[in-house]
Formats: C-alpha cells, sequence, structure tokens
C-alpha cells in the first residue's frame, strides 16, 4: 500500500495476530469494515513470526496446528470480509478528532480514521533490534530501513545487508535483480539461516553476486539522511570504508509496549486494565483484546482472546451504528450472515 495514505473505515485493529484477526471476523459478521496494522510484514503476531512451525493444541476442535496452519485458517475465514492490512508500519499516534472518530497516525505517514478502535497487540509490539550508533536516528526511513516495504525504491541501488538470520539472506537473494550490487555484512562467516538459504547465499558469494564482509559496523556516513558510506570494524580492529546508498538492518526483533504507552490508555504494569462486558479502555470506543489487557481472572490464551474479540463487537457496533438496532444471529441459521461468509445455498 502507498505511503502517507488515508483510510476510512469502522474499525481500526492494532495488531494482526490470531486475536486481531479474530476480531475482522466478529465485526465483519455484524457489517463493520476493519483495517489492521501490524510492524511486521505479514499476518500472523507471534505465532507466524516466532514459531510458525510450532504445534498448538488448545484452539477448539483442532486437535494440533502450527502458527501458521492457524494464521492461514483465520485470513481463509475473514476473506469475506476483505479488510485493509497496512504493513511494516507501527501505530504512533492516537488522536480525538472534532468529528468524534478516533485517528491513528503510522510512522510512516498513514493515516487510518474510525470511530472505534482494538487494541489487539499481543505483549506488545515488534520493534527491531538497532546497532547502537550515535547519529543512527539521521539515517533512519531515509537511506537506512528495517524492513523493505517499498521494494520499487530498491531499484539501480547499491545496498548494504547487515544480518545473519533468514531475513538477511532472504533479501540478499531476492534484490539481486533489483540493486546494482548488493554487499552482505555479518559478524562473523556462519548465518543463522535456513540451509538451503545459507547454501543460495554462500554460492552467490562465490561467484561474487553477493559481496561479503566479516564485521560490525562502526560508524555511518553520509548528509542529510543520504548514507554514502559506513565504516566497518573488523576482529582484528581494523576498520575498512564500504560504499552504499542503502542499509538493511535486519539484526531481528524485539518485543517492547512501544507507542501505545503514550495513547493516553490507563496502564497497569505494561498492560491495559479492560472491563469484562466489552474490553472497552478507559477511552470511549477504544477496545483492548488479547495479552495485552488485565482483569481478574484473565488469563492469557488465545481462546480468552477470542471470547474477547466476540464480546468487544457488540459494543464497537453501537459506536460505529449510532441509532441502529443490533440484531444478534447464529451462523448456523442466519441466511444474512451466511451470505456474507458466500456460504448460503
Amino acid at each position: 500500500m502507498a505511503k502517507d495514505q488515508e483510510i476510512r473505515t469502522d474499525a481500526i485493529i492494532l495488531g494482526a495476530g490470531p486475536v486481531g484477526l479474530f476480531a475482522v471476523f466478529e465485526l465483519g459478521l455484524l457489517g463493520l469494515s476493519a483495517a489492521v496494522v501490524d510492524i511486521l510484514d505479514k499476518p500472523g503476531g507471534q505465532c507466524a513470526e516466532l514459531y510458525p512451525e510450532k504445534p498448538i493444541y488448545d484452539i477448539p476442535a483442532i486437535p494440533i496446528c502450527t502458527g501458521q496452519e492457524l494464521t492461514d485458517n483465520l485470513l481463509a475465514q475473514i476473506k469475506p470480509f476483505d479488510p485493509h492490512f497496512v504493513l511494516g508500519e507501527i501505530a504512533t499516534d492516537l488522536t480525538k478528532l472534532t468529528d468524534g472518530n478516533w485517528q491513528i497516525t503510522t510512522d510512516y505517514g498513514t493515516k487510518l480514521t474510525a470511530p472505534v478502535v482494538i487494541i489487539a497487540a499481543g505483549g506488545g509490539s515488534f520493534v527491531p533490534k538497532k546497532p547502537p550508533l550515535p547519529n543512527l536516528a539521521e539515517f533512519e526511513n531515509h537511506s537506512l530501513f528495517y524492513a523493505v516495504r517499498d521494494r520499487q525504491s530498491l531499484q539501480g541501488r547499491n545496498i548494504l545487508i547487515m544480518g545473519g538470520g533468514d531475513s538477511a539472506l532472504d533479501w540478499a537473494m531476492a534484490l539481486q535483480k533489483d540493486a546494482t550490487q548488493i554487499k552482505l555484512l555479518h559478524r562473523r562467516t556462519e548465518f543463522r539461516a535456513m540451509p538451503d538459504t545459507v547454501a543460495k547465499v554462500k554460492a552467490a558469494i562465490a561467484t561474487q553476486k553477493i559481496d561479503f564482509y566479516v564485521g560490525q559496523v562502526a560508524e555511518l556516513h553520509g548528509e542529510d539522511g543520504q548514507v554514502s558510506h559506513v565504516d566497518i570494524k573488523t576482529k582484528t580492529g581494523e576498520i575498512t570504508q564500504i560504499p552504499c546508498d542503502t542499509i538493511l538492518a535486519f539484526y531481528g526483533l524485539t518485543m517492547k509496549l512501544g507507542p501505545v504507552a503514550n495513547f493516553g490508555l490507563e496502564m497497569e504494569n505494561n498492560l491495559i486494565p479492560v472491563e469484562t462486558t466489552a474490553y472497552e479502555t478507559n477511552l470511549p470506543a477504544v477496545f483492548a483484546i488479547g495479552d495485552i489487557v488485565t482483569y481478574p481472572g484473565k488469563l492469557k490464551l488465545i481462546l480468552s482472546g477470542f471470547h474477547e474479540a466476540a464480546l468487544m463487537a457488540q459494543k464497537a457496533f453501537t459506536y460505529a451504528r449510532p441509532g441502529e438496532r443490533l440484531r444478534f444471529q447464529y451462523t448456523t441459521s442466519s441466511s444474512d450472515l451466511q451470505k456474507k461468509l458466500g456460504v448460503a445455498p
């Protein structure tokens, strides 16, 4: 999706993990549209990012599934409701507008407006681990990036990729057709990626399709946010200059509460207290569900988050459709709901 866009919808969901995805479904049954924001470049949250192959045993009626299988099934379930996904961006600001709506702004300038906001951010937001460099902020989002958000902009670039994991190696291979030069920097000669990917990258290094450097970045050089070259420090203490005009830093992700802490929400030990009839926060029409919430008896289970999403949607409807009567229906017997789901006979 383009940067600096404006999106209007019925509900904005922060977090594309299983609970956020199921919230799309529950809102969709009530005729409410949703946009989902997540800093990761794909839906699924922790399930897809941290343990896509790890088995999960406590999803009702599914004896066993992996994190990725759960994500894929949820995406198939919400497909009839066609949600907007704003991926690779983090919500930085929450503002109450004069017309009564809420507006979320992301770090890439995307603005989303809706009467309802749902925070389903799990334990917080995944944020990139950053190299400890004093002038880092000068180059961030100008010529240094932690994710590939606009591949077109990398055409013809001299790219330095930093890291030795799956993301670094995958992009080192994928961007060879886009960039004029690919350089890979890692602190050691061994990589932490899938064996097949490692083999392909080593072959590309051997044939000089990728220039490989061993060391750690010591300093960034450039002007007005545009990097020109970096200094790397080897194990022996030598400093080597590497020319580049774009840096992709893939040092992994860490979980932090992030900008949500500055939204004006009541917080309790980095969790959001909610009442349990609708999981509404202290801010009207701002809800929180999943692992980020706290209340007496809270269990940090995906199952609990699904329950919270169902109750939240009922109250969210009253904000999104003021004056309309909410009619409770079952998917097994309602022809209207079956039409929405595309399963009506």
